[in-house]
């Protein structure tokens, strides 16, 4: 026997099981962008290697550590997407959608890291990517925040808790950066080992740390929000001021970092106490010098990444994913010489009656073992199409989820017929 070949780990497959809640999630998502006015858009799942350590920066966990990363025959170094901001950016500048155009944008797929798996976090995993691009006032962060809070409604979780920082403009945070330095190195005998490599690199990343022995030295850290340039202080003062008068509640929380180089001002996240440390199921925030520092003319921009695994995990927990998806009609055939006929007559069925979801029954079988499959499905109504009834000039018509009895019509008559089948099926099923 070949040996059998496993999947790679942390690349899970999705299973027509759970299909269905991916599927939902999916239109609800779609439905709220397009109603917000954002467009789809679609990337490579490859790029240049150089995009990402410009787009992300060379310090960063993700680009040292979590990258994939080869050369291929050509000689280039490709990396797969870890996220798709960039990948975004590079489209528009590449393009040419820049030049002072505004674009509301999204996109959905698989990303890739080099991490440790574990419940919600997988390395290939899928995100929703919103972007605005070419919006520099406090109005489009709002719009954006309470467009998320709008999704979690829609979807029905609950629970989620939206925190919020500015980071400022990266002039003034390298004048906080230089306190933020000295305090630490203040302090280096009790840094952990990762905190201490990230020192030399990106030292605000330390006050990300989940190390529960680091967070008494962070929380006296010195905070960011209390360093901030005049315009960072009153656009993040306007973003809270617009949340407030929408409704969406919010925590500021002064840690509140990010681990791609790029980002600026707002930053937030909406986080969950339903997935332990990996907490965070929605992070964005602002990045109006990316686009610059990849080529293009300077564009304000902001936007965020949503985790679909992390919030699948909690639309299932809430019992709010939809049931998946069954036909209408089965068709049981009786006999191969019937199989054709069978055949014949679904397909014109499925161009008389589009709406309506049939599934033929292929493969042979006795009638006992189709009858049992018919009932597995889900449908209210098989149809027998077997060498008898066809020789008649009939098929048979039996409920599946009622106690009437299998009648006959006339294959001329038969659109019509199942059209009353299902409709007494529907009325059988909503009196139970």
């Amino acid at each position: 026997m070949a040996q059998l070949i496993p999947p790679v780990r942390g690349m899970n497959d999705v299973l027509p099981t759970e299909i269905s809640a991916w599927q939902h999630f999916e239109t609800c998502t779609r439905e709220l962008l397009t109603a917000y006015g954002y467009e789809e858009i679609r990337i490579p799942v490859l790029e240049h290697t150089e995009l990402f350590k410009r787009a992300i920066g060379e310090h960063t966990d993700v680009v040292g550590k979590e990258m994939y990363t080869f050369t291929d025959r050509g000689g280039d170094s490709l990396t797969l997407r870890p996220e798709a901001t960039a990948g975004i950016v590079r489209a528009l500048i590449s393009n040419g959608l820049l030049r002072g155009q505004r674009h509301k944008l999204w996109c959905l797929g698989p990303m890739f890291r080099h991490e440790t798996p574990q419940a919600g976090r997988y390395r290939q995993f899928w995100q929703v990517d919103v972007e605005a691009v070419g919006c520099p006032g406090p109005d489009v962060d709002a719009e954006l925040i309470a467009m998320s809070a709008r999704l979690w409604q829609r979807l029905g979780i609950s629970g989620l808790k939206l925190e919020l920082n500015s980071l400022g403009t990266p002039e003034s945070r390298r004048e906080y950066r230089t306190r933020l330095l000295e305090y630490l190195r203040a302090h280096e005998p009790q840094l952990d080992a990762d905190s201490r490599r990230r020192l030399g690199g990106n030292p605000l990343r330390v006050l990300d740390s989940k190390n529960p022995a680091m967070q008494e030295l962070i929380g006296g850290a010195p905070q960011l929000i209390e360093h901030l340039d005049t315009q960072s202080r009153e656009h993040f003062e306007a973003l809270c001021g617009m949340l407030r008068a929408v409704g969406v509640s919010y925590e500021i929380n002064p840690r509140l970092v990010r681990g791609l180089d790029y980002y600026s001002r707002t930053v937030f996240e909406w986080i969950t106490a339903s997935t332990g440390a990996q907490n965070a199921v929605c992070s964005g925030g602002r990045y109006d010098g990316l686009i610059a520092q990849l080529g293009g003319d300077a564009t304000p921009a902001i936007g965020f990444a949503m985790g679909m695994e992390r919030l699948l995990a909690l639309l299932v927990a809430a019992g709010r994913s939809s049931a998946a998806a069954h036909p209408d009609v089965y068709v049981v055939v009786g006999g191969p010489a019937a199989a054709t006929e069978a055949l014949q007559l679904v397909e014109r069925l499925r161009s008389e009656r589009p709406g309506v979801r049939f599934e033929l029954h292929v493969g042979g079988g006795n009638f006992k073992a189709q009858f049992r499959r018919a009932d597995r499905s889900g449908a209210g109504v098989a149809l027998i199409i077997g060498e008898d009834e066809l020789a008649r000039g009939v098929v048979g018509v039996k409920p599946l989820r009622a106690s009437s009895g299998q009648s006959e019509c006339p294959i001329a008559q038969l659109a019509p017929a199942v059209d009353a089948a299902l409709a007494a099926a529907r009325a059988d099923a909503a009196r139970a």
